[in-house]
């Protein structure tokens, strides 16, 4: 298989887990080393160390790299579930390749715009740390975090002195807030990494077996998604200017910022009455999810702080007490981790199909 050609002097500057993700997983299976084709390909039995997270080596390393980190526990919460999914979608793709089902390339494309999104977000793509400083639970008003966005940070100061919200309300704005935030940030992340992929196919001699053609279908792909991503950033932030303005009305169906998200783009989609209904009782539930999964993230970070500071007493029955307690909450929110991504995104493809249909 033909490969990128890069230039010397952008291997040095380049930390090797970047270089590996923007020369594409077309580069990485078609070489020996820890990203081959043998230690990933989907028909093999996987080889993985004891007690490894992940089927994927490349991964496996990803995870250890995080640890090292010291990243909070629910955000080694997060990341596993991100990791988890990266790992069923390159699993499936690779069976796809296998059939000949991706000529165009456009989802080998993705998958690696995942990781780096990935990367980028949990601060392991070797640049600074970029991280996003909340997690899924949020300390509601919390002020000295920024929104990093004048236009929000206008909109939550008209909102807190309107007089027009309760305490609550203005908790659960500030939920939906930094809801767009994030969503804006994984927009930039997209946008730097479409950039560095162009930048990097000027440089170089293109694969041989990836027509002119297969190269425009890829980055047409990627462009779509990034205007989608940019559409739905618009809407919400017209819809938080109302919200912000008027006040929260009875017609607000759900409070997770991102269940209400899918709620808002369904009822633009292409759905009948009745799916409509179905998709706002399926919404229901996922709601109830997330607000479980969010309460075992809360349970899991106060664990951690009670295993702390009794491991500074030095008393091993009382370590090992919460040791054990710790490590079930933590199984138990990577597990809910990965069911709430793996929900949100069947139901954000449901969404698209539909939107799609449309045209």
């Amino acid at each position: 298989m033909a490969s990128l050609t890069v230039g010397p002097w952008l291997f040095g500057l380049l930390a090797p887990s970047l270089l590996l993700l923007l020369l594409g997983p077309w580069q990485a299976a078609g070489h020996g080393g820890k990203y081959s084709r043998e230690q990933n390909e989907a028909e093999r039995p996987p080889t993985r160390e004891p007690g490894a997270e992940f089927r994927m080596e490349k991964l496996n390393q990803l995870w250890r790299k995080a640890q090292r980190l010291q990243l909070s526990p629910v955000e080694l919460s997060e990341l596993h579930a991100d990791l988890k999914i990266q790992e069923r979608d390159e699993f499936a793709w690779k069976k796809l390749k296998a059939e000949g089902l991706d000529e165009d390339g456009e989802k080998e494309a993705k998958l690696t715009r995942n990781l780096n999104v990935i990367l980028a977000r949990y601060g392991l793509d070797g640049r600074k740390d970029a991280r996003a400083q909340s997690s899924n639970f949020l300390d509601a008003g919390t002020e000295q975090d920024s929104l990093e966005d004048p236009r929000l940070e206008k909109l939550w100061h008209k909102a807190q002195t309107s007089g027009k919200f309760s305490r609550e309300e203005l908790d659960k704005l500030w939920r939906e807030l930094q809801h767009h935030r994030e969503k804006v940030r994984e927009y930039n992340m997209l946008l730097q990494t479409l950039s560095r992929t162009e930048e990097i196919r000027e440089n170089a001699i293109s694969p041989v077996d990836m027509s002119r053609a297969q190269e425009e279908a890829v980055l047409h792909g990627k462009h779509a998604e990034l205007k989608d991503r940019l559409r739905g950033i618009d809407q919400g932030y017209d819809r938080l200017r109302r919200v912000s303005h008027q006040g929260y009305g009875a017609e607000a169906e759900f409070e997770e910022p991102r269940v209400a998200d899918l709620w808002d783009l369904a009822r633009s989609a292409n759905f009948t009455e009745e799916e409509l209904e179905a998709f706002r009782e399926e919404l229901k539930h996922f709601e109830v999810k997330i607000e479980k999964h969010s309460h075992y993230q809360k349970q899991l970070e106060i664990s951690h702080q009670k295993l702390k500071h009794v491991e500074q007493q030095g008393d091993q029955e009382h370590v090992s007490r919460n040791r054990e307690r710790y490590a079930l909450l933590e199984e138990r929110t990577k597990e809910l981790g990965y069911k709430v991504k793996k929900h949100l995104q069947d139901l954000s493809s449901r969404i698209s199909r539909a939107r799609h249909n449309e045209l």
